[in-house]
Parts: C-alpha cells; sequence; structure tokens
C-alpha cells in the first residue's frame, strides 16, 4: 500500500486489502516507507544508468530521469511544491493561504517553484554523472529517495495538521519515534548504496543534513504561515530534501576535484 500511495507503479492486492485506493494508515507507514522509496526510485535510476551507459549527454540522462521519476510518482511531489509556493507567497492570511494550497491551478509562484525544481535536480544529477559516472548517479538517485520521504514524515509526526480535513490530517500521524526509525532506517539504506559507488561519504553526511535544514525552514514557515502541515506541505518538503541531497553529492564531488 506504501508503494501504491506514493507512485503509479502497480501493486496487486494484499491479504486483508478491501480499498486499493484507499489511503494508507501512517502510523504503520514508517517500517515500509524506506524500502518502498528505493523501489518507486528504481526506474529513474535504471533511465538513468542506460541513457549514461548509450552514450547521451549528461544533461539529457538527467533530464530523462527526472521526467520518468515525475511519470513514476504522478508528479505527486512536485503538485505539492506548487500549491506550497502558491499559497504561502500569494496569501496573506492563513485561511487565504489554505484556499489557495487546494486551488488545482498554478499560479506564478507554483511554476517557478517547479522550474527551480527541475532545473536544479537536472542540472545536480548531471553535474554527479560527470564528475563521478553513471553508476555513481543512478545511486545518488536511489540514495536521496528513502530519506527525502522519510522527511516529509517527520513533519507529519512533528508538526500539527493546518486543516481539520484533508490527507495529512485523515492518514493519522506517526509517532515521533516511528518517524525517527524512517530516519534511521533511510540514513543506513544511503549510506550503504553510497559506499557501493564512487561517491564520497561526505556529500551523502551534507546532503542529508541539508535536506534537514531544508525541511526545517519550510516546517517553520507553514507553522508561522498557515498554523501547520498539510499533504502540500509535506510534498514540498520532500522536494526540498531530494534537491538538497543531490546537491550535497554535486558539491562534494566538485571540492574532490579542485
Amino acid at each position: 500500500m506504501c508503494i501504491r500511495f506514493y507512485s503509479r507503479l502497480q501493486v496487486p492486492r494484499l491479504h486483508g486489502e478491501n480499498d486499493l485506493h484507499g489511503l494508507p494508515d501512517f502510523r504503520i507507514v514508517p517500517r515500509a516507507l524506506p524500502f518502498a522509496a528505493v523501489v518507486i526510485a528504481l526506474p529513474a535510476a535504471l533511465v538513468l544508468l542506460g541513457a549514461a551507459l548509450a552514450g547521451v549527454s549528461a544533461a539529457l540522462a538527467a533530464g530523462l530521469a527526472v521526467t520518468v521519476f515525475a511519470l513514476t510518482t504522478g508528479a505527486l511531489h512536485e503538485d505539492g511544491l506548487a500549491d506550497s509556493a502558491d499559497g504561502l507567497f500569494g496569501g496573506h492570511t492563513p485561511e487565504r493561504r489554505l484556499e489557495i494550497m487546494k486551488d488545482s491551478r498554478v499560479g506564478s509562484y507554483g511554476a517557478i517553484a517547479l522550474v527551480l525544481s527541475l532545473l536544479l535536480r537536472v542540472a545536480a544529477l548531471a553535474s554527479i554523472l560527470e564528475a563521478a559516472g553513471a553508476w555513481a548517479a543512478a545511486v545518488a538517485v536511489i540514495a536521496a529517495a528513502p530519506w527525502s520521504r522519510a522527511e516529509g514524515l517527520r513533519l507529519l509526526a512533528t508538526e500539527p495538521p493546518a486543516r481539520s480535513v484533508g490527507t495529512a490530517a485523515a492518514v493519522g500521524q506517526p509517532t515521533r519515534s516511528t518517524a525517527f526509525f524512517a530516519l534511521t532506517l533511510s540514513a543506513a539504506l544511503a549510506s550503504a548504496v553510497t559506499l557501493a559507488s564512487a561517491l564520497p561519504i561526505a556529500g551523502l553526511v551534507g546532503g542529508l543534513l541539508l535536506a534537514s535544514l531544508a525541511a526545517r525552514v519550510i516546517a517553520g514557515s507553514s507553522r508561522r504561515l498557515i498554523g501547520g502541515q498539510t499533504g502540500d506541505i509535506l510534498g514540498a518538503a520532500q522536494q526540498l530534501a531530494e534537491i538538497a541531497i543531490y546537491l550535497g553529492f554535486a558539491l562534494a564531488l566538485g571540492l574532490a576535484g579542485k
């Protein structure tokens, strides 16, 4: 159910599962999320690896990977980023900001946020590919997936819901300890795949720290501007965390090459 919620990947009905499209219980999701995130990241990582080995440019390979990732997830997190940018920057009261975030139309702030997210991810992955090779770039995609989603889960556990209804309020609130478990397991998975590549472990550590900082910034902003978190805020936190981890790897490789 975790894979089904976070992606468009087809998962067979599980024993005892009645509603294929129901929301998962986020009080138990932390145990499965890091592994589900790796599975969800695999198509994009394989496309990046295959495109790079086929000899296309680093920018094109990275662009294809980001495109496949968005298709795999149904642009779930990108949608949250765009709605969050429109609401947090476009409204003047908490009520108006939440109203804007529910609007399916994309405004100027949301469009800018989406473009920047896509550009930064493509540029960072292309930089990693050029500096460390195809395998390392594919590993970066996999390494970033669990932690970036666990950061959204941490916000769900630590921040109050801004609305009494909505996805974030409906899925149940995980405990802080289960969210910490998800982060710990995500860090372990990311470390394992990083050590199996040419990526510097310092890049992972720096990326995880940047990701945590980015998630804390958006958590503080949402608490101040709308009174807490929403599903859109969780999606935005994931996007910022993913970008931060890619940047951590890219910066570490850049410094190592000097």
